[in-house]
């Protein structure tokens, strides 16, 4: 058995793709898994399972159960805590509401990334590592360019992002 988180892409955001946490809890409960527990309206849930691979399992389930597809990318207790120890920036000194990290569905390669120039989202800064990227938005997220163009980047790479704090709690949870 084995923990995860499971990160929901794009759901409960503007009134789009309604995913009520009870009803997402009562799912992942009714396909075996234990001690299933959400995070937020975000589309956030830790829970433990012998499934090799739930993430495809609870994209279908939540298309039957919902009507709509989801990505979601899941990650176990031990690569939750490998990210937040790979993140480049000093997490302990900034704002964890401003401090982004973008999972990544799979690791691209280091150039990636390497179209973007940084400097034209200033003060906004990123760095990849493996399958996440870190985003610092010192003045907020709200209206920076820079998600939108890491999204943009080709081949197109399917990315969910967490703020800091989420990370952390998440973190606990698969603990």
């Amino acid at each position: 058995m084995t923990t995860y988180a499971a990160l929901l892409r794009g759901i409960n955001v503007g009134g789009h793709k309604k995913v009520p946490m009870a009803e997402l809890r009562d799912l992942m409960a009714g396909l075996g898994w234990s001690d299933v527990r959400t995070y937020l309206q975000s589309g956030n849930a830790v829970f433990t399972t012998g499934d090799a691979d739930p993430g495809d399992r609870l994209e279908r389930a939540v298309a039957d159960r919902f009507g709509f597809e989801v990505r979601c990318l899941v990650r176990t207790a031990a690569e939750l805590r490998a990210v937040a120890d790979a993140c480049p920036y000093p997490a302990a000194e900034l704002d964890p509401a401003k401090l982004v990290v973008l999972f990544l569905e799979e690791a691209p390669g280091e150039s990636h990334f390497g179209s973007l120039d940084g400097a034209r989202f200033a003060p906004d800064t990123f760095e990849h590592v493996g399958s996440a990227v870190y985003c610092y938005f010192p003045d907020g997220m709200g209206r920076s360019k820079l998600p939108s163009a890491l999204e943009s980047v080709s081949p197109k790479v399917v990315m969910t992002g967490r703020n800091w704090r989420t990370v952390q709690r998440l973190i606990e949870l698969a603990s």
